[in-house]
This record gives C-alpha cells, sequence and structure tokens, in this order.
C-alpha cells in the first residue's frame, strides 16, 4: 500500500487563513494583504505559515492550486 504524505483528515484552515489564502490567489502582495485585512505583514506570513504547515504547498503556485480546491 502507498504511502501518503498527506494526513487523511488534514487540519481545518481558520477563516482568517481561508481570507488570506484567497487574496494571495487573487495576486495580491503581503503588504496588499495586510492593507485589506487591517493586520501586520508579519502576520500575513504567520497565516501562509500555518498555511503551509497544514496542507502541502511549498510555492506560490501551489497555494493558488490550494485556494482552487479550499472553501476560500
Amino acid at each position: 500500500m502507498p504511502v501518503s504524505s498527506r494526513p487523511p483528515n488534514p487540519p481545518a484552515l481558520s477563516h482568517r487563513e481561508r481570507q488570506v489564502l484567497a487574496h494571495i490567489a487573487d495576486g495580491l502582495s503581503h503588504k496588499q494583504i495586510a492593507r485589506r485585512l487591517g493586520i501586520s505583514v508579519h502576520t500575513v506570513s504567520t497565516y501562509l505559515r500555518r498555511i503551509r504547515s497544514k496542507r502541502t504547498a511549498p510555492t506560490v503556485a501551489h497555494l493558488i492550486h490550494l485556494s482552487h480546491t479550499e472553501d476560500c
């Protein structure tokens, strides 16, 4: 049986993580996302780090693909 690197039920993304992910998919920069959400650029980076720890998304392209498979 093949071993999967992804857990069968990955942890759910929070509402804010889904918002950040949707903005990444729209092509916004970290600074633009921070302004729109009223948070710091550092916090945007933190949310992206959390998303990547919950899902396999090493690149922005993977994040964009992920945004189309998640309910953003």
